[in-house]
């Protein structure tokens, strides 16, 4: 009996995509890759206590869906959101990508994050959902919402 699978191709994340004679299905472990690599660009502006380089993650219609926090929309003030989180002391992120699922210009990443603090300590966690846009070939976060394992501050 012929295989009629060309080949596996095995993302260096952990699982395993198939192509067939209709061509190599490519696009979900490219997306994945390259949600990821943002999300290191996000860290890395964190620790450099850049704003504007976080920002830049953004699409410029981004919207932020901030635990126990209003809307925030548009790149301008997504970069105050996150200068403010910065100067409140944020000097570190943890990005952890679970699902990241790719149609056409549209994804959708699941993940878990976390604020390292010193000592091994966890100042904070919780999960995330992010809609990304391919933007000029390049994915960038266009809706991000999360939530806080720790409880709501009391008002």
């Amino acid at each position: 009996m012929r295989n009629t699978i060309s080949r596996a191709i095995v993302c260096s994340i952990g699982f395993v995509m198939l192509s067939g004679p209709g061509g190599i299905v490519y696009a979900q472990c490219a997306a994945r890759a390259s949600i990821e690599a943002s999300n290191r660009r996000f860290e890395q502006a964190v620790s450099r206590s850049d704003a504007a380089g976080i920002a830049a993650t953004y699409t410029e219609s981004a919207k932020l869906l901030p635990a126990n926090d209003h809307v925030v929309s548009g790149r301008q003030a997504v970069t105050r959101f996150w200068q403010n989180a910065i100067d409140s002391g944020l000097k570190s992120i943890k990005l952890t990508t679970v699902e990241v699922d790719a149609r056409g210009d549209t994804a959708y990443e699941v993940g878990k994050w976390s604020v390292p603090g010193e000592a091994g300590k966890v100042y904070d966690a919780g999960d995330y959902v992010v809609i990304w846009k391919r933007v000029k070939g390049q994915w960038k976060q266009h809706r991000d919402i999360w939530t806080t394992n720790s409880p709501p501050p009391k008002r």
